[in-house]
């Protein structure tokens, strides 16, 4: 008993998982072809990113996890499961895409843009879907193939446990030349790296709820906020505000009051509680200046405490 203790306790030190992933899991990998993450909350990711796409805004080449990631968030709902998502399509692709996952029963609950200018321009599926784990992937997975999205051949056919451990080395690899510690004490959050950029997720005070079902963070309920180093002392910056009615106002005068372009106002959702509305920005300039003016949005917003 006191070696297997051990052998558990040493697990949890290091952040290897000791358990393996469960079937539902399994049969998501399987379905779409490529392993997913666990979460915090229950959830079980899946990130898509664009490596495919050459996109630049304002001169600046956009790295995918900047504002180019797809992702799919599983959660279990008794012996089903609900699915939840992001996809990143060029305008060719949205249809075709659409018309897949209408057939199989996942529904579209917005379709926008997040970024002004971009070229190629770039448009945001939002996805929900509950179902059997094994259909339910299949079905985004045909749906996808109707776009260029890698799907990557880099995990194919490894244990879940050596995805995660993978998926962590890539997103706590070398920092970007930013002074990451300025963005931390401005914003009052830690972040991490990922794929070159900064990103500092804030979750909401309130829990949030899709038809009855808590969305946890790792699900899109939480305020995003990236940065792309772009030279000394610079930065790109973008992702979206999640805000009530009431505060989607000061948010913006915030947000125009330090420099910082809006540049898309939406939905996510169809049965959000509370109701939330998305507040996309974007704004290239001195990162301490960029962290101060996005602290003054935050300090808008009921947000949980760090």
């Amino acid at each position: 008993m006191r070696i297997l203790t051990t052998v558990a306790v040493l697990g949890l030190i290091v952040g290897t998982p000791v358990m393996a992933a469960e079937e539902w899991q399994q049969q998501i990998a399987s379905g779409l072809g490529k392993q997913g993450t666990e979460m915090p909350g229950g959830v079980y990711r899946v990130g898509l990113p664009r490596t495919d796409l050459e996109v630049t805004l304002d001169g600046v080449a956009i790295k995918p996890a900047l504002a180019l990631g797809s992702w799919l968030a599983f959660k279990p709902m008794g012996n089903e499961v609900m699915v939840m998502g992001d996809l990143v399509l060029t305008q060719e692709e949205i249809n075709p895409v659409l018309t897949r996952l209408e057939q199989g029963g996942v529904e579209i609950t917005a379709l926008h843009n997040h970024l002004l200018r971009s070229s190629p321009a770039t448009m945001y599926m939002h996805v929900h879907g509950q179902g059997e784990p094994s259909k339910l992937a299949t079905t985004l997975r045909e749906a996808l193939n109707a776009s260029k999205t890698p799907f990557g051949a880099e995990t194919a056919g490894i244990s879940p446990q050596a995805a995660t451990q993978a998926s962590t080395t890539a997103s706590t690899g070398q920092p970007p030349d930013l002074d990451t510690a300025a963005i931390d004490q401005a914003l009052g959050r830690k972040g991490k790296v990922n794929g070159g950029v900064y990103q500092v997720s804030v979750p909401r005070a309130e829990a949030v709820r899709d038809s009855g079902m808590e969305v946890p963070e790792a699900m899109g309920s939480a305020i995003a906020i990236n940065f792309q180093p772009t030279g000394p002392g610079k930065a790109a910056t973008t992702g979206d505000f999640v805000l009530t009615a009431d505060e989607v106002n000061p948010v913006i005068k915030a947000l125009q009051a330090n420099g910082i372009e809006v540049t898309a106002l939406h939905n996510h959702m169809l049965a959000d509680d509370p109701r939330l509305f998305f507040m996309h920005f974007w704004a290239n300039d001195d990162v301490q200046k960029l962290a101060k003016g996005l602290r003054a949005a935050l300090d808008q917003v009921k947000v949980a405490k760090g």
